[in-house]
């Protein structure tokens, strides 16, 4: 049995406000990603919440970066700088605190392929 659209809408609408709601908090929490949950907020919203998609792209902090990347699949530097940079912190603290090296050693991967995304992308 197949959704209809607007149990598929609703759906997109939940999700959309969730990721919207964890990209705000992470805004403020340095542990929690911001970027990445107001992408597909935004993704989810085209779908489901055509009054959350305005908000997200009219809001000051928010919009430029959306926009920045539907657009032109671009990130600013700053942004490029800080991500890379606090991957790096994190690993490290990580390398400090842990005694097995599975853990750092799959995580180190892993920045390192993001880093590489992201450090490939043009600067809007």
């Amino acid at each position: 049995m197949e959704p209809t659209r607007e149990g598929r809408n609703f759906l997109y609408l939940i999700f959309a406000y969730l990721c919207a709601g964890l990209g705000v908090i992470g805004a403020f929490l340095p542990l929690l990603p911001t970027t990445p949950f107001l992408l597909l907020a935004a993704w989810a919203a085209t779908r489901g919440s055509p009054k959350l998609h305005r908000w997200l792209h009219e809001n000051p902090r928010f919009g430029p970066a959306l926009i920045a990347w539907e657009e032109q699949r671009a990130v600013s530097t700053a942004a490029k700088w800080l991500a890379v940079t606090l991957m790096t912190i994190s690993w490290i603290l990580m390398l400090i605190l842990t005694e097995s090296w599975v853990v750092p050693g799959l995580t180190g991967a892993l920045f390192l392929g993001v880093s590489g995304f992201l450090v490939t992308r043009p600067a809007p």
